[in-house]
C-alpha cells in the first residue's frame, strides 16, 4: 500500500484548503494510505479526518509573503535549515512513497522530500507576475527539485516559466474541482424597498480586491443607489493592518451601514444564497474557486480581468469582466446587472452550466489521482480495507 504524505501551509478552510480536500478526498478514495501535515490545529484538521486520511500537527515554516525582508528572511532560513533536517527524518520513518506539497509556500519540504529520496509532487496554486523577478526565482526554484509540478490554472504555469523555461514543459494544468451546493440553488428574491446585496468571500488582502469593493459601493451610493456590501474573510497573520484599513474606510460617512464585515463565514453556500451579486475584484488571482462556487450557487458575477479568472468567465456569457483594480468599472458593472435582471439571469444559468461542466470533482479527482499514480510503481493501488485511523501528534 503507497503513502502518500500531503504537506499543507494552512489549518483554515479558504480556497486552496478546500481544494486540498478534494485532493486528499480522491487519493483516499483511490486506495492510497494518506497522512495531512498541518502546521497547526484548526478548523481544517477535523475535515481531513472526516476524508479517511491521518492528521499530523507538526511546527515547520511557511513562507508568507509577510516575510519577505531581508531580515525576515534570514530568520526563516535558520528556521527552514532546521525544518529540513527534521521533515527528511520523518519522511524516511514513516516510509512516504510521494511527498505532496501544496502551494510554493513550503520549499523546506520539497527539499526534504528529495534528501529522503521520496517521490515530490508540487500543487501550485500561486501566479507571482508582479513580484521582482528575483524574488519569482527564489519561490520557483525549489520547484526544479519535484519530480512533478501541477498548476491549477494555465496563467500559474506561464508565470512559473517565466523564470525557469525548463518548468514549461513539467508542468500539467489541472483546473480545480469544486463541489457545488448541498441543495439546488433557487433564485435571488429581492423585495420591493431590499438593498442590492452585494457578496465578497475571501481573505482580506489587498491582493483579493477588498478594498476595491469598498470603493466599487462608494460610486455606487453617490449614484444613489441602494446596495450593500457583505465581506465575508478574515486577515492573514501580518496583515491586519488591512483589516482595520477597511474597517476604517466602512465606518466613513459615505459608506456608514453599506458594509458588513463578517469575518470567516462557516456556511458559504447560504452566504450566497443571501447574495444577488457575487464580486471577485481580485488584483491577481491563479484560478479562483469563489468564482466557481458563485457560479455554482446560481448567482451572477463579476470578476477582475485577471489571471485564471479568465480561464472561468467568458464575459456576457457566464460573468462580467471588469479591469483590475478599477472601482468605477466594477461599479458600472454592478448597476448593468441591477438594472438588467434579465442579463443577471442569463449569466446565473449559463454560468452554473459552464461550473458544472468544466470544474467539477469527479473530473479533478481523476487527474490529481493519475498524477500522484504516475509517481508510484503502480498505475492505481488497490482499494484498502478501511480508512486508517485519524492521529494528531
Amino acid at each position: 500500500m503507497s503513502h502518500i504524505v500531503v504537506a499543507h501551509p494552512s489549518p483554515d478552510l479558504y480556497g486552496s484548503d478546500l481544494q486540498m480536500l478534494e485532493s486528499v478526498t480522491a487519493l483516499v478514495d483511490a486506495g492510497w494510505t494518506v497522512t495531512v501535515v498541518l502546521p497547526s490545529d484548526g478548523p481544517l484538521a477535523p475535515h481531513v479526518a472526516a476524508t479517511g486520511a491521518q492528521v499530523r500537527i507538526a511546527d515547520f515554516p511557511v513562507l508568507r509573503k509577510a516575510l519577505l525582508h531581508p531580515r525576515r528572511l534570514l530568520g526563516f532560513a535558520f528556521a527552514a535549515a532546521r525544518a529540513t533536517t527534521a521533515t527528511r527524518r520523518w519522511l524516511r520513518q514513516v516510509d512516504a512513497d510521494v511527498l505532496y506539497v501544496n502551494t510554493l509556500t513550503l520549499p523546506t519540504w520539497v527539499l526534504a522530500g528529495r534528501l529522503a529520496h521520496t517521490k515530490v509532487l508540487v500543487h501550485v496554486h500561486e501566479a507571482e507576475e508582479d513580484a521582482p523577478l528575483v524574488l519569482r526565482t527564489g519561490l520557483t526554484g525549489p520547484l526544479l527539485l519535484a519530480h512533478t509540478v501541477v498548476a491549477n490554472s494555465r496563467a500559474a504555469a506561464a508565470a512559473l516559466a517565466r523564470p525557469f523555461g525548463v518548468l514549461a514543459g513539467r508542468t500539467q494544468v489541472i483546473y480545480n474541482g469544486v463541489a457545488g451546493p448541498p441543495e439546488p440553488p433557487s433564485p435571488p428574491v429581492r423585495g420591493d424597498g431590499d438593498p442590492l446585496r452585494l457578496l465578497l468571500v475571501g481573505r482580506l488582502s489587498p491582493r483579493k480586491g477588498s478594498d476595491v469593493a469598498l470603493e466599487a459601493v462608494a460610486h455606487l451610493v453617490a449614484e444613489g443607489r441602494d446596495v450593500v456590501l457583505d465581506l465575508a474573510g478574515t486577515a492573514f497573520t501580518g496583515y491586519e493592518w488591512f483589516a482595520d484599513q477597511l474597517a476604517s474606510r466602512a465606518s466613513e460617512p459615505d459608506l456608514a451601514g453599506r458594509v458588513n464585515l463578517r469575518g470567516y463565514v462557516a456556511d458559504r453556500w447560504a452566504a450566497l444564497a443571501a447574495a444577488d451579486v457575487v464580486l471577485v475584484p481580485s488584483r491577481v488571482e491563479p484560478f479562483g474557486n469563489t468564482a466557481v462556487e458563485a457560479m455554482l450557487a446560481a448567482r451572477p458575477v463579476v470578476v477582475s480581468a485577471t489571471q485564471g479568472l479568465v480561464e472561468i468567465v467568458t464575459d456576457g456569457a457566464t460573468g462580467l469582466l471588469v479591469p483590475p483594480d478599477d472601482p468605477e468599472a466594477l461599479a458600472q458593472a454592478i448597476a448593468r446587472l441591477a438594472d438588467d435582471p434579465s442579463l443577471a439571469t442569463h449569466l446565473a444559468t449559463t454560468g452554473r452550466e459552464e461550473a458544472n461542466h468544466r470544474f467539477g470533482v469527479a473530473r479533478y479527482a481523476d487527474e490529481i489521482a493519475s498524477a500522484v499514480a504516475a509517481l508510484t510503481d503502480t498505475s492505481r493501488p488497490p482499494a484498502s480495507g478501511g480508512p486508517p485511523e485519524t492521529v494528531s501528534s
